[in-house]
């Protein structure tokens, strides 16, 4: 063989490992591009679904109204006998908080929910202890406990089971709080006290903020499917619960 035939031969050899080194890398890009792009559009479709279930939070959130307003008779039974309303809302207040302090001793595992509670029982007992205020202000002695016809006929729609139970227990205190926050706002228009004005519309917005709390929640350990239903159905007895209910002078 002349050395111009070895020659040939070396180079097309030299070309050949350089192709398939080629090939090879080209294939190695292409693997790598496809798992980018792999993660790229899973990332997206991830932002994509928070974003859904956010807005999604936010539009049920937004849509959680009261089925029954408070009529003016409730508004002028309170304002007729208003030391009686103060030892109940006192009551009220301090049930919160104890109610609060219950719901994160029974789910110590819930760490979200075990802060929330905790930051919620001092902000209930705080609460309680301006309403005693206002009490011993005026003279007014406090009395024995009442059971609250309101809360315990809520409580008898409370279901069984662990899960079922959580949540309603969410739901429904949910439902307490806004319809504490619908009578404090309009207990305000009524009250000629423009101390006891403010304080009351104070308390309106806080209870707001504590049933978006509890709904939050329930949106933290349960879907929106498990929620909105369920919700719904809440809602619909407590305002059989209200129509129902004979006026006093109390919260609820």
């Amino acid at each position: 063989m002349g050395i111009s035939s070895v020659c040939y031969q070396v180079i097309m050899a030299a070309n050949y490992t350089q192709v398939c080194w080629v090939e090879k890398l080209y294939l190695n890009f292409t693997q790598i591009k496809k798992a980018l792009m792999s993660a790229y559009l899973n990332s997206i479709l991830y932002i994509i679904d928070i974003h859904i279930k956010y807005f999604t939070r936010v539009n049920v959130m937004n849509e959680f109204e009261l089925l029954v307003m408070t009529s003016e008779a409730w508004l002028n039974t309170v304002l007729q006998d208003f030391s009686t309303f103060l030892i109940d809302h006192a009551a009220n207040e301090r049930k919160a908080s104890a109610m609060a302090l219950s719901m994160l001793t029974h789910y110590p595992d819930r760490t979200q929910l075990v802060t929330a509670m905790t930051d919620l029982a001092i902000e209930e007992l705080n609460h309680f202890r301006q309403v005693i205020k206002l009490i011993q202000d005026n003279n007014i002695e406090l009395q024995s406990d009442v059971k609250d016809p309101y809360i315990m006929q809520l409580r008898d729609n409370i279901r069984s089971g662990r899960d079922n139970y959580f949540l309603d227990r969410l739901l429904v205190a949910s439902i307490v709080e806004k319809r504490g926050s619908e009578r404090f706002a309009l207990l305000a228009t009524g009250l000629t006290d423009a101390k006891l004005q403010h304080f009351y519309q104070n308390l309106a917005k806080s209870e707001s903020k504590h049933y978006l709390l509890f709904l939050e929640l329930a949106y933290v350990y349960f879907s929106v499917d498990d929620v909105v239903p369920r919700l719904k159905e809440l809602l619909k007895i407590e305002s059989e619960i209200i129509v129902k209910l004979p006026l006093r002078s109390a919260l609820h």
